[in-house]
């Protein structure tokens, strides 16, 4: 496996192992019982690894084969592009709940009566003081002044609890306000001002593209990983001039060893001259070298003589001359 091969199957197993982490936590928060979560789980694993696998496995196969395998390809990185974006938006929850768990809740006194009470009293309030300015006081104007002084009383304290239920309620809007903020996130809530769209639908869009880029990488580096390895360059086919050459070559070679053979064997120990004799030669030498030259062994050329035997260069070359020289 080359470098490259290498290198895109490492992060071929990268890619796989976070799909499928995505598919079981996606499969495990879909499912309701033990059973339920496992198949769903199952489910997606198969999906992953079916659109991650297939076009590698598929590449190599028949034609009607290649289209059924295409078409079931499709199928799974359709549902597990849609397994991760259920994962990409329970996962946009999560987050969104844990930056809204930071707002303080703020504690409110307990009023015990709501805004809508709080005014029909004073209606009721107001309506009796107004039939108080209606009478007149003929005689002792004490009773009517009481009566009056107490039901503006009434009023005015009833003003300032509608008051205080007014400010609380405004309050809980400001903090119900700031949760909700902080739901969205804040790239996702800016990015749906920008294209006039509702962050639910860009959190859905950002899943999906999320989930089809790492599946699209997935595929391919599998399919890198996974391709045949180049032949190596001395494997490589040859251009026919080279072929027709080392034909040649091999020819004159064989021709060669063939009457070094013939040549060899008529040489007998025998007719070993006096100047061989000379150069150390004996007569075991020359039938040896014989032997192995006819057995295959050794060429019959100076340089395998001299390093067949382990000799001097001139002994060598006297063994040489004594196979070439004629019979007498």
């Amino acid at each position: 496996m080359t470098v490259p091969s290498r290198l895109a199957f490492g992060l071929a197993l990268g890619a796989t192992s976070t799909a499928l982490c995505m598919s079981v936590l996606a499969g495990w928060q879909r499912g309701g019982w033990l059973a339920e979560r496992l198949v769903w789980v199952a489910i997606g694993v198969v999906l992953v690894i079916g659109a991650h696998l297939l076009p590698a496995l598929i590449r190599d196969a028949p034609i009607p084969v290649r289209a059924t395998g295409s078409l079931l390809w499709v199928a799974c990185l359709v549902t597990a592009c849609y397994g991760h974006a259920v994962f990409f938006v329970l996962a946009q929850e999560h987050a969104g709940e844990r930056r809204a768990s930071t707002v303080m809740a703020v504690s409110f006194p307990p009023t015990g009566r709501s805004l809508t009470v709080v005014m029909s009293e004073r209606a009721n309030v107001t309506a009796q003081l107004a039939a108080v300015y209606a009478k007149r006081c003929t005689g002792d104007c004490r009773t009517w002044d009481s009566r009056r002084v107490t039901l503006v009383a009434k009023r005015d304290a009833l003003d300032a609890e509608a008051d205080d239920v007014r400010r609380d309620e405004v309050a809980r809007d400001r903090v119900t306000v700031l949760r909700d903020a902080l739901r969205a996130d804040p790239v996702t809530s800016r990015l749906a001002a920008l294209l006039g769209m509702t962050t639910t639908h860009v959190d859905l869009l950002s899943g999906l593209t999320f989930s089809a880029v790492l599946e699209g990488v997935a595929c391919l580096l599998w399919t890198i990983a996974l391709r045949s390895s180049p032949l190596p360059a001395s494997a490589t086919a040859v251009t026919p001039p080279e072929v027709a050459l080392q034909s040649e070559t091999v020819t004159n070679l064989t021709r060669v060893t063939q009457s070094a053979v013939t040549v060899a064997a008529a040489v007998t120990p025998r007719h070993v001259s006096d100047s061989v004799r000379h150069e150390g030669v004996t007569d075991d030498d020359v039938t040896q070298l014989t032997r192995d030259v006819t057995a295959g062994i050794v060429r019959p050329t100076v340089s395998d003589i001299r390093r067949h035997l382990g000799c001097s260069q001139s002994r060598a070359a006297a063994l040489r001359r004594q196979l070439a020289s004629p019979p007498a």
